[in-house]
């Protein structure tokens, strides 16, 4: 069993830069504890001499469901930052909360932030396909050659790599996404309230309470019923 730990690098251990606008570590240590259970699943499945069950812990399958969780999950929260940040922003500007409910990122949206968070694995995707045909050559020629296993070794090392390259790819595009919003925000900052259904309401009462004053000041005639009520 190849030690995957070195191998996923930044995974393991992080070397920030900058502190990130949506803080990831919970998605990448899952991420990583996730590999490093299977590996170690799949190092024990072989110590009891069960190679079909060692070689499985660590298919294409396996390393490819931890990553789109991982996506997922890291779409989520960069979505639900996103709805936070339009919203405060709404508020700030005084929009109308019925209004504020539509500002919400749509699912097509969040399907499509997920996208663009992946787009970075093409390489671990390469790798996969690596993984899954050395697991199923070894697997069909189990135990094998030392050549066939060293494959299979160097194919589990090499996705391991290249899911540290996706998973570093994933968080410049998290950074991406905030300048992607950023007209968006601007935007929502400019809002005005339309003046129109303020003037469309208060002009009758403006004029009527204005008619009022000039009748009370004797500038105009009284109508009949009003003087009647006034004593004019």
């Amino acid at each position: 069993m190849p030690e995957l730990g070195p191998a996923l690098g930044r995974l393991i251990v992080p070397r920030p830069l900058v502190d990130p606008w949506v803080p990831l570590d919970d998605v990448r240590e899952a991420l990583a504890t996730r590999m490093m259970e299977s590996a170690g699943g799949a190092r024990r499945d072989a110590a009891d001499d069960a190679p079909a069950r060692a070689l499985s812990a660590l298919d294409r399958d396996v390393w490819s469901a931890a990553w789109e969780e991982a996506v997922r999950r890291a779409a989520d929260k960069v979505a639900n930052a996103l709805d936070r940040e339009l919203v405060i922003t709404a508020r700030r500007v005084r929009m109308p909360q019925r209004k504020q409910a539509a500002l919400a990122l749509s699912g097509t949206e969040r399907r499509a932030l997920a996208a663009r968070l992946a787009s970075g694995g093409d390489g671990f995707d390469q790798a996969l396909d690596t993984v899954g045909r050395t697991a199923f050559a070894l697997r069909e020629r189990w135990p094998g050659d030392p050549d066939s296993r060293r494959e299979w070794q160097d194919g589990q090392l090499l996705a391991a790599r290249r899911l540290e390259a996706a998973w570093l790819a994933l968080e410049a595009h998290v950074e991406q996404e905030r300048s992607r919003w950023a007209p968006e925000l601007r935007t929502l900052l400019s809002w005005r309230p339309r003046m129109w259904p303020v003037i469309a309401l208060w002009a009758p009462v403006a004029a009527l309470a204005l008619w009022f004053a000039l009748v009370l000041g004797g500038y105009l005639p009284a109508p009949p019923w009003l003087a009647a009520q006034l004593g004019f």
